[in-house]
């Protein structure tokens, strides 16, 4: 399989849909590969899950991140072909309803939004447990020690984020992409010197993750039952690089540089990232030490012991550009996922949410909706922060969801010989070739294993009562079910590009 970069097509994927050109067309390669990594973030997502993983499973949890890789490069390669034909906005969506159905693509759609709306309320939590650590001042609620000030604070520092994601992604594309190539910039540069100090303090070797160190033991299921609990830490981090595909339409030449760019996010996450697991595990003072495992210490604990002078500082600084760029790209994305299903008329109020400014070319009415919503969500955590643990643990399994939407239909049109379509290879666009049916094979039996393995309940992940142990399947169920009743009574009949989006008939 190879990538061709010669030649210059004027084909953008949009004629197949019958959609006009309605968003500024002004992303480049660089913001298009950031995109992807800003919203994997190696760095938010290591530094916050680390301790799960380790926590259960001990060092050898980490054997779960290169399986992890595996089975998301799958799907990865399949998004690497559709992007190469169809480089749309809201890509999820769209994929899945020109490869299965109506009906397919509009839940894969709705599982995929909703999903993209809690995980951005998610992602601004973290601010409270890098900034209030850097400077008191920002624990504006408290002084941090009352029963709520942690909750309430990372509230309200949330709040003032996504009002800033919410005004940057309503005002110009140009801005966002500006502000998210040099977040991603000082992320990966950061990333790589953490990466480099860790490795230079190193302190024992790597057969460190070749036994099980006393982990499962009285466990059911033994070391596998605890290894595959530990596996969702590095299954919340590796996905989102499809977000490179979802700019499509703002990007120049997509259907060669959404391509690159899925791939390029997707190894830069897994190599970067993958090295400061490991290094930090191998330079850890002391293993033994409870901190490692537990939400307060865990690979920020690591770093922070190896580090010397100011560099603690600086480590903490990056981390908040991180989030901040993470929660930058959610957003957007969950944008560019709502302006593509309601110019189908897929959504409740459609045409206005599919409006674009005429002078800033960006779709304000989405930025302004899933701002709100998401801060909506956030006042949760404050009194039940449990339930808004559990929620975003069910998006992530939604997303997976969405995901199998796509790479289940396209298995279905290779096996019927419908794909890949042969302007792929003629046009020098990306194509796996041979190796495409056994890559979508892997991609859907890792994606119902996967999607599997995240939802079993598990009182170790969801906590209690029965209905948070059973979240997946309970909260998943009432999403679906509420978006289908919508779908079933009004939808379904008024599914259809809207006149205002619709290209002009071809003489």
């Amino acid at each position: 399989m190879a990538l061709q970069t010669e030649g210059l097509s004027g084909d953008n994927g949009m004629e197949d849909f019958g959609y006009k050109e309605s968003l500024d067309r002004s992303i480049g390669k660089f913001a298009s590969f950031a995109a992807g990594v800003s919203y994997i973030s190696i760095l938010t997502g290591t530094f916050q899950l680390f301790y799960f993983g380790f926590g259960t499973a001990g060092p050898a949890y980490l054997w779960s991140w290169p399986i992890v890789f595996v089975g998301q490069m799958a799907v990865a390669l399949c998004f690497m072909e559709l992007a190469a034909k169809y480089p749309v906005a809201g890509s999820v969506y769209n994929w899945a309803k020109i490869l299965g159905s109506k009906i397919v693509g509009w839940a894969s759609g709705w599982l995929m939004l909703t999903a993209s709306i809690v995980t951005l309320s998610a992602v601004v939590l973290a601010l409270q447990l890098n900034l209030p650590r850097l400077w008191s001042g920002f624990q504006i609620i408290g002084d941090g020690s009352g029963a709520k000030d942690f909750a309430a604070n990372a509230v309200l520092l949330g709040t003032i984020w996504i009002v800033f994601t919410t005004a940057v992604n309503a005002w110009s594309v140009r801005l966002m992409a500006m502000i998210n190539s040099a977040g991603v910039f000082i992320e990966l540069i950061a990333a790589v010197l953490i990466a480099f100090i860790l490795a230079l303090n190193i302190d024992r070797g790597p057969d460190i993750f070749f036994s099980t160190n006393g982990y499962g033991a009285g466990e059911s299921g033994g070391y596998l039952g605890a290894f595959l609990i530990a596996s969702l830490a590095s299954g919340y981090v590796m996905y989102g690089f499809d977000t490179a595909s979802s700019l499509g339409e703002e990007t120049v030449e997509p259907r060669r540089t959404a391509p690159k760019a899925i791939l390029r996010a997707i190894l830069a996450s897994f190599v970067i990232g993958g090295a400061i697991l490991v290094f930090a595990v191998m330079a850890a003072p002391d293993l033994n030490d409870p901190k490692i495992g537990s939400s307060d210490g865990s690979l920020q604990y690591i770093v922070e012991q190896v580090m010397w002078g100011p560099l603690g500082t600086i480590f903490l600084i990056c981390i908040v550009v991180a989030v901040t760029v993470c929660s930058l790209a959610v957003h957007t994305a969950a944008i560019r996922l709502t302006f593509a299903m309601a110019r189908d008329n897929a959504l409740p109020f459609g045409e206005k949410l599919a409006r674009v400014h005429p002078k800033h070319q960006t779709p304000i009415v989405p930025a302004v909706v899933i701002g709100v919503i998401a801060i909506a969500i956030l006042v949760v955590n404050i009194g039940q922060p449990k339930i808004f643990t559990v929620l975003t643990s069910i998006a992530i399994i939604m997303i997976y969801l969405a995901y199998l939407m796509v790479t289940g239909p396209l298995l279905k049109k290779r096996l019927k010989g419908e794909w890949p379509p042969k302007d792929l290879k003629a046009g020098g666009y990306f194509t796996m070739g041979k190796w495409g049916m056994l890559v979508n094979i892997v991609a859907v039996v890792w994606g119902v294993a996967m999607a599997l393995n995240l939802a079993w309940p598990r009182e170790a992940v969801y906590g209690s009562p029965w209905y948070n142990t059973w979240g997946a399947f309970v909260y998943i169920g009432v999403i679906l079910g509420l978006g289908l009743l919508w779908y079933g009574v009004k939808g379904r009949n008024h599914i259809g590009t809207l006149a205002s989006h619709a290209a002009e008939a071809k003489e």
